[in-house]
């Protein structure tokens, strides 16, 4: 993408221009580079030089960080499966689902047998920090703000060993995926989880791509508690 940031005429321009007739132009836009169009008239020529920068944007601290995870992922080889594989796996070669979706979104819908431990919670404490997040969320209409769950990996723990063979899930599953828009894919709770547990040990990690928005869609089984 290439902005047009400044244009400087070669002749001085008086105050009174007479409409040009083109008869003739040439440039060559690229970025960080400049772009000549000459302009001819009956009574003179007058060339301009357009100066471009490029602005493409740096990468957020969001965005750097999701790339480091993602190239930890890839080196770990954790595999990307749709719906129907994991359903697969889970009956033939026992994978356990490993939902990170909040408690009240688990209750509700997940696929038999999945276990639950959520990435993300609802605000517990009524610290000022808490109460202050609490404020910031629901400037936005949101009245159940979440924070990390500082005992994610102390609960996958208590329930999963290192060696277990797990797919872990969330609502919309993200991606490691390049696309021409998002070059390092996108990034989801689910893939975060998938981080955390290979830096932590876990040796058998897979994705679900898709996320349980496709498990659900393709009306694969599900089980509720409510």
């Amino acid at each position: 993408m290439v902005a047009l940031t400044l244009i400087t005429p070669h002749s001085s321009l008086q105050s009174k221009l007479y409409p040009p007739q083109i008869a003739s132009y040439s440039n060559s836009v690229t970025e960080n580079t400049t772009c000549t169009i000459s302009l001819k008239s009956s009574r003179r020529r007058t060339r301009f030089t357009i100066q471009s920068a490029a602005t493409k944007p740096a990468k957020s601290p969001a965005e750097e960080e999701w790339k480091i995870k993602r190239e930890l992922l890839l080196e770990k080889k954790v595999r990307s499966v749709d719906v129907k594989e994991a359903l697969r796996l889970q009956q033939e070669n026992n994978f356990v689902i490993l939902d990170v979706r909040p408690e009240a979104e688990f209750k509700e819908a997940h696929p038999p047998g999945a276990i639950n431990v959520q990435i993300y919670r609802l605000i517990k404490e009524w610290t000022a920090w808490d109460i202050a997040r609490r404020v910031a969320f629901a400037f936005f209409g949101i009245f159940a703000g979440t924070e990390e769950n500082p005992e994610f990996l102390q609960s996958v723990e208590s329930k999963l060993d290192k060696t277990s063979k797990i797919i872990v899930a969330c609502s919309s599953g993200g991606t490691m995926k390049p696309t021409q828009n998002l070059p390092e894919g996108q990034q989801s709770r689910s893939l975060i989880a998938a981080y955390l547990l290979v830096l932590n040990g876990y040796k058998n990690v897979f994705h679900l791509e898709g996320g349980l928005y496709q498990w659900f869609k393709e009306d694969l089984p599900i089980e509720s508690e409510e």
